[in-house]
C-alpha cells in the first residue's frame, strides 16, 4: 500500500524531521534524520555562510552518506546543536563505520537570529537531541518553529521594519513513486515574492510607519555610490532537498546546485553578500531517475517551501507576520 502523502519532505521514505525551540529566547533548531544513511550533497551560494561538515560532501572526498542534517538558529553558536544530534545517532548505532566506532555524519548550517529574542540563548546539544526525539515521518509543523523560530525577512531598513520569516516544507510527486521534497528556513535579506506574479508576500516595510512594502530590490538603487548597509550580514536561507531517486554523490551535489534556483525564484534579491544561502541534498537511493528531472523539481519544491514558511509564520519579537496583514 502506497504511503499517504503529507506534502512535506517526509514524503521521501527514510526521511524524518523534528523541531525544537525556545519561544522566549526566540530561537530553535530542526533536524532532518536519515538513520540508514543518504547520499549527500551541498551547494553554498550566499556570501555569509555558517556551516559544519560541508567539505566532506564534495565529490572528491571519501564519505558518501550522511545520517542527519541540522538547521539551526543562534548564528555560529548554533552549530553546537549538532553534537546533540551526533550523540542521539550514536545511541541508535547509526553512522559511518570507522572500525572502532560508528561516527554519525551530521552536516549543519545556521542562520542569524541573535537580534530577535535573547542573544545569549542559542541552540545547543540538548536542543539538538530534543529535535531528534521529536522527529517524525508524518506532517511537519511550519512557520515560527524549529530553525524558523527566530527567522526574519526584509532587513534593508533594520529590525524595526522586518517581517517574520519561518520554516516551510513542500513535496512534489513526479509519478511512478518518485518524490522530491524540500524543507527551508527563510531568514533572507531580501523580500519573499510569489514566483508566478512577482508580488511581494513578505519583506522589508517602508519607514516610517511600515504599513507598505519597501521593495528591497528597488530600494537598493538608492544606495548607488554608498556603502551598504549597517543592518546587513544577518541573513540566510538554509535548507534540505531530498528525493528517493538513486543518485551518486556527483548527481546529488548537482541537485543541490539546481535547487538554489528555487531561492532565486522566491527571494528578491537572492544570494547577496549578506546571505549565507546553503542547501543540502539527500538521495535515499530507491528509484531510478534522471538527475535533470530531480534538480528541476527540487527548485520548484524549494520555492514552494519558502512561500509556505512565511505564510505559516507567527508574529514574534515585534516582527509582524504575513497573517497579520491578511
Amino acid at each position: 500500500m502506497a504511503k499517504k502523502l503529507n506534502h512535506s519532505i517526509t514524503d521521501v521514505t527514510g526521511i524524518l524531521v523534528g523541531h525544537a525551540q525556545d519561544l522566549q529566547a526566540i530561537t530553535g533548531c530542526t533536524v532532518v534524520l536519515c538513520k540508514e544513511g543518504a547520499v549527500g550533497g551541498v551547494s553554498q551560494y550566499g556570501g555569509a555562510p555558517g556551516t559544519r561538515e560541508t567539505d566532506l560532501l564534495h565529490p572528491l572526498h571519501m564519505v558518501e552518506k550522511v545520517h542527519a542534517v541540522l538547521l539551526a538558529g543562534g548564528s555560529a553558536y548554533g552549530l553546537d546543536a549538532a553534537s546533540g544530534v551526533m550523540a542521539y545517532l550514536e545511541e541508535q548505532r547509526a553512522g559511518f563505520d570507522a572500525g572502532v566506532a560508528r561516527v554519525p555524519i551530521v552536516p549543519a548550517a545556521i542562520l542569524f537570529d541573535l537580534a530577535i529574542g535573547s542573544a545569549s540563548v542559542r541552540p545547543d546539544a540538548k536542543m539538538g537531541r530534543a529535535a531528534c526525539e521529536a522527529a517524525t515521518d508524518g506532517p511537519i509543523e511550519q512557520g515560527s518553529v524549529g530553525a524558523g523560530t527566530g527567522a526574519c525577512v526584509g532587513s534593508i531598513f533594520g529590525p524595526s521594519f522586518q517581517m517574520k520569516g519561518g520554516i516551510g516544507t513542500a513535496s512534489i510527486d513526479l509519478g511512478g513513486g518518485l518524490i522530491v521534497g524540500a524543507l527551508i528556513a527563510v531568514n533572507c535579506f531580501g523580500d519573499v515574492v510569489d514566483p508566478d506574479t512577482g508580488r511581494i508576500i513578505a519583506g522589508a516595510r517602508k519607514p516610517p510607519k511600515g504599513e507598505t512594502f519597501a521593495d528591497t530590490l528597488e530600494t537598493l538603487r538608492s544606495f548607488v555610490g554608498k556603502t551598504v548597509m549597517r543592518f546587513a550580514a544577518r541573513n540566510t536561507v538554509i535548507g534540505v532537498v531530498a528525493t528517493n531517486a538513486k543518485l551518486n554523490k556527483e548527481q546529488t551535489n548537482k541537485v543541490a546546485q539546481m535547487a538554489q534556483d528555487g531561492i532565486a525564484r522566491a527571494v528578491r534579491p537572492a544570494h547577496t553578500m549578506f546571505d549565507g544561502d546553503t542547501l543540502f541534498a539527500l538521495a535515499t537511493g530507491k528509484k531510478s531517475a534522471d538527475v535533470n528531472l530531480i534538480g528541476a523539481y527540487a527548485a520548484e519544491a524549494v520555492a514552494q517551501a519558502i512561500i509556505n514558511g512565511v505564510r505559516m509564520a507567527s508574529s514574534l519579537g515585534g516582527r509582524p507576520a504575513v497573517q497579520d496583514f491578511v
